[in-house]
Protein backbone atom coordinates (compact mmCIF):
# COMPACT_ATOMS: atom_id res chain seq x y z
CA UNK A 1 0.00 0.00 0.00
CA UNK A 2 1.23 3.31 -0.69
CA UNK A 3 0.38 6.13 1.74
CA UNK A 4 1.23 10.23 0.87
CA UNK A 5 2.12 12.21 3.71
CA UNK A 6 1.18 15.78 3.14
CA UNK A 7 1.86 18.52 5.01
CA UNK A 8 2.47 22.12 5.30
CA UNK A 9 5.72 23.57 4.96
CA UNK A 10 6.75 26.16 7.33
CA UNK A 11 7.34 29.49 5.50
CA UNK A 12 7.63 31.54 8.80
CA UNK A 13 11.37 33.06 9.32
CA UNK A 14 12.72 31.77 12.75
CA UNK A 15 12.34 35.04 14.58
CA UNK A 16 8.62 35.13 13.90
CA UNK A 17 7.17 34.86 17.50
CA UNK A 18 5.00 31.63 15.79
CA UNK A 19 7.65 30.15 14.00
CA UNK A 20 7.93 27.34 16.28
CA UNK A 21 4.90 25.98 16.24
CA UNK A 22 4.49 25.84 12.66
CA UNK A 23 7.42 24.17 12.43
CA UNK A 24 6.56 21.76 14.68
CA UNK A 25 4.64 20.21 11.99
CA UNK A 26 7.90 18.70 10.40
CA UNK A 27 8.65 16.55 13.39
CA UNK A 28 5.34 14.78 13.38
CA UNK A 29 5.85 13.99 9.68
CA UNK A 30 9.22 12.02 10.17
CA UNK A 31 7.28 10.57 13.53
CA UNK A 32 4.45 8.98 11.07
CA UNK A 33 6.81 8.35 7.76
CA UNK A 34 8.56 6.27 10.18
CA UNK A 35 5.53 4.58 11.76
CA UNK A 36 4.10 3.54 8.22
CA UNK A 37 7.73 2.67 7.16
CA UNK A 38 7.94 0.27 10.52
CA UNK A 39 4.82 -1.52 9.04
CA UNK A 40 5.69 -2.00 5.81
CA UNK A 41 4.05 1.00 3.35
CA UNK A 42 5.28 2.79 0.90
CA UNK A 43 5.72 6.43 2.13
CA UNK A 44 6.12 9.11 0.20
CA UNK A 45 5.94 12.93 1.70
CA UNK A 46 4.96 16.06 -0.34
CA UNK A 47 4.99 19.82 1.66
CA UNK A 48 2.54 22.57 0.69
CA UNK A 49 2.96 26.49 1.05
CA UNK A 50 0.81 29.11 -0.66
CA UNK A 51 0.22 27.45 -4.05
CA UNK A 52 -2.20 24.09 -3.87
CA UNK A 53 -1.28 22.69 -7.46
CA UNK A 54 1.90 21.13 -6.62
CA UNK A 55 -0.31 18.63 -5.00
CA UNK A 56 -2.64 18.34 -8.10
CA UNK A 57 0.29 17.90 -9.96
CA UNK A 58 1.69 15.01 -7.55
CA UNK A 59 -1.22 13.40 -7.61
CA UNK A 60 -2.08 13.42 -11.42
CA UNK A 61 1.02 11.58 -11.95
CA UNK A 62 1.43 9.39 -8.25
CA UNK A 63 -2.22 8.26 -6.75
CA UNK A 64 -1.48 6.54 -3.59
CA UNK A 65 -3.90 4.54 -1.90
CA UNK A 66 -4.40 7.14 1.14
CA UNK A 67 -3.37 10.18 2.04
CA UNK A 68 -1.88 10.55 5.91
CA UNK A 69 -3.65 14.36 6.16
CA UNK A 70 -0.98 16.36 8.59
CA UNK A 71 -1.97 19.91 6.47
CA UNK A 72 -2.58 22.62 9.19
CA UNK A 73 -3.16 25.69 6.89
CA UNK A 74 -0.67 27.94 5.84
CA UNK A 75 1.00 31.21 8.03
CA UNK A 76 -1.60 33.74 8.16
CA UNK A 77 -4.35 31.70 6.51
CA UNK A 78 -5.41 28.69 8.56
CA UNK A 79 -8.66 27.96 6.47
CA UNK A 80 -6.58 26.31 4.00
CA UNK A 81 -6.43 23.34 6.42
CA UNK A 82 -9.89 22.50 5.21
CA UNK A 83 -8.99 23.58 1.82
CA UNK A 84 -6.54 20.57 1.11
CA UNK A 85 -9.01 17.74 2.75
CA UNK A 86 -11.78 19.56 0.41
CA UNK A 87 -9.23 18.77 -2.45
CA UNK A 88 -8.55 14.80 -1.57
CA UNK A 89 -12.34 15.02 -0.93
CA UNK A 90 -12.57 16.47 -4.72
CA UNK A 91 -10.80 13.34 -6.01
CA UNK A 92 -12.29 10.95 -4.08
CA UNK A 93 -8.86 10.10 -2.53
CA UNK A 94 -8.84 8.54 0.70
CA UNK A 95 -7.68 10.46 3.28
CA UNK A 96 -6.76 10.66 7.73
CA UNK A 97 -8.50 12.73 9.59
CA UNK A 98 -11.46 15.51 9.70
CA UNK A 99 -13.51 16.27 7.00
CA UNK A 100 -13.88 19.81 5.38
CA UNK A 101 -16.66 21.75 7.07
CA UNK A 102 -15.58 20.05 10.95
CA UNK A 103 -12.20 21.93 10.68
CA UNK A 104 -13.92 25.26 9.37
CA UNK A 105 -16.48 25.21 12.22
CA UNK A 106 -13.80 24.48 15.04
CA UNK A 107 -11.44 27.11 13.77
CA UNK A 108 -13.57 29.55 14.14
CA UNK A 109 -14.56 29.48 17.71
CA UNK A 110 -17.55 32.01 17.51
CA UNK A 111 -19.54 29.99 15.68
CA UNK A 112 -18.59 26.81 16.88
CA UNK A 113 -19.73 28.75 20.88
CA UNK A 114 -23.01 29.32 18.81
CA UNK A 115 -23.68 26.13 17.63
CA UNK A 116 -22.27 24.12 21.51
CA UNK A 117 -25.29 26.52 22.76
CA UNK A 118 -27.98 26.07 20.00
CA UNK A 119 -27.43 22.31 20.97
CA UNK A 120 -27.37 22.67 24.96
CA UNK A 121 -23.93 22.03 25.75
CA UNK A 122 -22.17 24.48 28.08
CA UNK A 123 -19.79 26.89 27.53
CA UNK A 124 -18.92 30.17 28.66
CA UNK A 125 -20.53 33.42 27.74
CA UNK A 126 -18.63 35.33 25.00
CA UNK A 127 -19.05 38.73 22.81
CA UNK A 128 -17.44 38.55 19.04
CA UNK A 129 -14.93 41.89 18.81
CA UNK A 130 -13.86 43.10 15.07
CA UNK A 131 -12.00 46.27 16.07
CA UNK A 132 -10.54 47.17 19.53
CA UNK A 133 -13.16 50.41 19.94
CA UNK A 134 -16.12 47.73 19.79
CA UNK A 135 -18.54 47.92 22.05
CA UNK A 136 -18.53 44.55 25.05
CA UNK A 137 -20.71 43.99 27.46
CA UNK A 138 -19.44 42.15 30.20
CA UNK A 139 -21.25 40.62 33.32
CA UNK A 140 -18.69 40.12 35.38
CA UNK A 141 -14.37 40.08 35.25
CA UNK A 142 -11.92 38.67 34.39
CA UNK A 143 -12.41 38.01 31.18
CA UNK A 144 -10.50 36.12 28.50
CA UNK A 145 -9.00 37.71 24.92
CA UNK A 146 -8.12 35.23 22.64
CA UNK A 147 -7.70 35.55 18.50
CA UNK A 148 -11.10 33.73 16.92
CA UNK A 149 -9.37 32.00 14.27
CA UNK A 150 -6.13 30.71 15.27
CA UNK A 151 -5.20 27.04 16.95
CA UNK A 152 -2.41 26.09 19.14
CA UNK A 153 -2.52 28.89 21.65
CA UNK A 154 -1.09 31.66 18.89
CA UNK A 155 -1.67 34.86 20.31
CA UNK A 156 -2.11 33.89 24.04
CA UNK A 157 -0.09 34.77 26.73
CA UNK A 158 -0.45 36.34 30.46
CA UNK A 159 -1.88 39.63 29.19
CA UNK A 160 -5.10 37.22 27.58
CA UNK A 161 -6.54 37.24 30.94
CA UNK A 162 -7.81 40.81 31.35
CA UNK A 163 -9.71 42.51 34.89
CA UNK A 164 -11.02 45.61 33.54
CA UNK A 165 -12.34 48.03 30.67
CA UNK A 166 -8.64 49.36 30.51
CA UNK A 167 -6.38 46.02 30.09
CA UNK A 168 -9.39 44.59 27.60
CA UNK A 169 -8.86 47.41 25.15
CA UNK A 170 -5.39 47.68 25.39
CA UNK A 171 -5.36 43.57 24.59
CA UNK A 172 -7.33 43.94 21.80
CA UNK A 173 -4.92 46.65 20.34
CA UNK A 174 -2.56 44.19 20.91
CA UNK A 175 -3.90 41.93 19.03
CA UNK A 176 -5.48 44.03 16.22
CA UNK A 177 -1.14 44.64 15.32
CA UNK A 178 -0.66 41.19 14.87
CA UNK A 179 -3.96 38.98 14.33
CA UNK A 180 -7.04 39.49 11.34
CA UNK A 181 -10.12 39.51 13.27
CA UNK A 182 -12.52 38.47 15.05
CA UNK A 183 -11.62 38.49 18.53
CA UNK A 184 -13.29 36.28 20.81
CA UNK A 185 -13.67 37.60 24.74
CA UNK A 186 -15.08 35.29 27.12
CA UNK A 187 -15.87 34.68 31.07
CA UNK A 188 -12.72 33.27 32.72
CA UNK A 189 -13.71 30.03 34.09
CA UNK A 190 -10.81 29.50 37.05
CA UNK A 191 -11.21 26.06 37.67
CA UNK A 192 -9.55 23.37 36.35
CA UNK A 193 -8.60 22.32 32.59
CA UNK A 194 -9.04 19.15 30.83
CA UNK A 195 -8.26 17.82 27.45
CA UNK A 196 -10.52 14.38 26.27
CA UNK A 197 -8.27 12.91 23.53
CA UNK A 198 -11.27 10.86 20.86
CA UNK A 199 -10.69 8.13 18.59
CA UNK A 200 -12.56 6.27 16.18
CA UNK A 201 -11.99 2.76 17.10
CA UNK A 202 -14.10 2.04 14.88
CA UNK A 203 -16.72 4.04 16.89
CA UNK A 204 -15.94 7.38 19.25
CA UNK A 205 -13.79 6.11 21.86
CA UNK A 206 -12.84 8.58 25.16
CA UNK A 207 -9.27 7.90 25.84
CA UNK A 208 -8.12 8.47 29.21
CA UNK A 209 -8.65 12.13 30.22
CA UNK A 210 -5.87 14.27 30.94
CA UNK A 211 -5.47 17.54 33.21
CA UNK A 212 -3.29 20.73 32.78
CA UNK A 213 -2.01 20.98 36.27
CA UNK A 214 -0.78 24.78 36.97
CA UNK A 215 1.62 26.22 39.39
CA UNK A 216 -1.14 28.62 41.14
CA UNK A 217 1.73 29.97 43.69
CA UNK A 218 2.76 32.45 40.64
CA UNK A 219 1.09 35.48 40.88
CA UNK A 220 1.78 37.06 37.63
CA UNK A 221 1.40 33.76 35.95
CA UNK A 222 -2.10 33.26 35.44
CA UNK A 223 -3.33 29.42 35.45
CA UNK A 224 -3.68 29.07 31.46
CA UNK A 225 -2.14 27.14 28.51
CA UNK A 226 -0.07 30.11 27.16
CA UNK A 227 1.67 29.75 23.56
CA UNK A 228 5.17 29.29 25.22
CA UNK A 229 3.94 27.01 27.85
CA UNK A 230 2.91 24.89 24.57
CA UNK A 231 5.78 25.57 22.35
CA UNK A 232 9.05 26.68 24.97
CA UNK A 233 9.79 23.10 26.45
CA UNK A 234 11.14 24.29 30.11
CA UNK A 235 10.79 27.55 30.31
CA UNK A 236 8.64 28.69 33.33
CA UNK A 237 5.58 28.91 31.48
CA UNK A 238 5.71 25.43 30.51
CA UNK A 239 6.71 24.11 33.86
CA UNK A 240 3.58 25.98 35.30
CA UNK A 241 1.11 24.15 32.77
CA UNK A 242 2.20 20.83 33.28
CA UNK A 243 -0.30 17.90 31.97
CA UNK A 244 -0.91 14.87 33.86
CA UNK A 245 -2.57 11.81 31.75
CA UNK A 246 -4.14 10.04 33.12
CA UNK A 247 -5.58 12.46 35.44
CA UNK A 248 -6.45 12.28 38.85
CA UNK A 249 -11.03 13.27 38.73
CA UNK A 250 -13.48 11.95 40.75
CA UNK A 251 -15.93 9.29 38.24
CA UNK A 252 -18.87 11.45 38.69
CA UNK A 253 -16.63 14.88 36.60
CA UNK A 254 -15.22 12.18 34.81
CA UNK A 255 -18.02 11.31 33.26
CA UNK A 256 -19.77 14.42 32.79
CA UNK A 257 -16.33 15.57 30.76
CA UNK A 258 -16.42 12.79 28.58
CA UNK A 259 -20.23 12.59 27.82
CA UNK A 260 -19.43 16.28 26.97
CA UNK A 261 -16.50 15.67 24.78
CA UNK A 262 -17.98 12.74 22.57
CA UNK A 263 -21.42 15.25 22.02
CA UNK A 264 -19.40 17.81 20.97
CA UNK A 265 -16.79 15.64 18.88
CA UNK A 266 -20.10 14.29 16.89
CA UNK A 267 -21.24 17.42 16.90
CA UNK A 268 -19.20 19.38 14.93
CA UNK A 269 -18.76 16.22 12.96
CA UNK A 270 -14.91 14.97 13.61
CA UNK A 271 -13.50 11.69 12.41
CA UNK A 272 -10.64 9.54 13.17
CA UNK A 273 -9.23 11.38 16.07
CA UNK A 274 -9.77 14.85 18.03
CA UNK A 275 -8.93 16.91 21.08
CA UNK A 276 -11.80 18.66 23.13
CA UNK A 277 -10.43 20.91 25.79
CA UNK A 278 -12.89 21.79 28.32
CA UNK A 279 -12.45 23.69 31.79
CA UNK A 280 -14.19 24.12 34.87
CA UNK A 281 -15.66 27.66 36.81
CA UNK A 282 -14.66 27.63 40.37
CA UNK A 283 -17.93 25.75 41.60
CA UNK A 284 -16.36 22.29 39.24
CA UNK A 285 -19.18 23.31 36.51
CA UNK A 286 -17.12 21.93 33.34
CA UNK A 287 -17.49 24.14 30.15
CA UNK A 288 -16.66 23.22 26.49
CA UNK A 289 -13.43 25.85 25.19
CA UNK A 290 -13.23 24.61 21.81
CA UNK A 291 -13.11 21.35 19.72
CA UNK A 292 -9.47 20.40 17.86
CA UNK A 293 -10.11 18.40 15.11
CA UNK A 294 -6.70 16.53 13.75
CA UNK A 295 -4.79 17.78 16.71
CA UNK A 296 -1.14 17.83 17.13
CA UNK A 297 -0.26 14.39 15.79
CA UNK A 298 3.60 13.89 16.86
CA UNK A 299 5.06 11.47 19.71
CA UNK A 300 5.08 13.78 22.87
CA UNK A 301 1.58 15.66 22.16
CA UNK A 302 -1.60 14.99 24.08
CA UNK A 303 -3.22 12.25 21.75
CA UNK A 304 -0.01 10.14 21.91
CA UNK A 305 0.24 10.36 25.89
CA UNK A 306 -3.67 9.52 25.91
CA UNK A 307 -3.10 6.34 23.40
CA UNK A 308 -0.14 5.44 25.52
CA UNK A 309 -2.04 5.74 28.98
CA UNK A 310 -4.57 3.59 27.18
CA UNK A 311 -2.66 0.62 26.11
CA UNK A 312 -1.98 1.53 22.62
CA UNK A 313 1.30 1.42 20.86
CA UNK A 314 0.83 5.02 18.98
CA UNK A 315 3.35 4.20 15.99
CA UNK A 316 0.85 0.83 15.47
CA UNK A 317 -2.23 2.99 16.03
CA UNK A 318 -1.10 5.09 13.23
CA UNK A 319 -0.58 2.39 10.43
CA UNK A 320 -4.10 1.09 11.67
CA UNK A 321 -6.07 4.00 10.79
CA UNK A 322 -4.20 4.78 7.63
CA UNK A 323 -5.09 1.17 6.40
CA UNK A 324 -8.66 1.58 7.52
CA UNK A 325 -8.99 4.86 5.83
CA UNK A 326 -7.73 3.10 2.52
CA UNK A 327 -9.94 0.26 2.84
CA UNK A 328 -13.33 2.48 4.01
CA UNK A 329 -12.90 5.31 1.16
CA UNK A 330 -12.80 9.62 1.64
CA UNK A 331 -15.96 9.45 3.16
CA UNK A 332 -15.85 7.14 5.44
CA UNK A 333 -17.21 7.11 9.02
CA UNK A 334 -17.51 11.13 8.44
CA UNK A 335 -20.74 12.44 10.24
CA UNK A 336 -23.39 14.98 9.17
CA UNK A 337 -23.58 17.86 11.00
CA UNK A 338 -25.20 18.20 13.57
CA UNK A 339 -25.38 14.49 14.52
CA UNK A 340 -24.57 14.19 18.06
CA UNK A 341 -25.92 12.86 21.56
CA UNK A 342 -27.58 15.14 24.31
CA UNK A 343 -25.90 14.78 27.28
Amino acid sequence: MRVLVLYNKPTLPADHPDAVSEADVLHTVDFVAAALAQAGLAVDRLGLSEDPRPLLQWLDQNRPDVVFNLFEGTAGRGETEAFAAGLLDWLRLPYTGAPPAAMLLARDKALAKRLFRGAGLPTADFVVVHAPTDPVALTQWPAFVKPAAQDASVGIDHGSVVRNETELRARLRWLADRYPPPYLVETYLAGREFNVAIIDDPEPTVLPLAEIIFDRGQPDLWPIVSYASKWAPGSREDLAALPRCPADVEPTLARTLADLALAAYRLVGCRDYARIDLRTDESGQPFLLEVNPNPDFGPEAGLARALKASGRDHAAWTAALCQRRAGEGSRGTARTLGEHESV
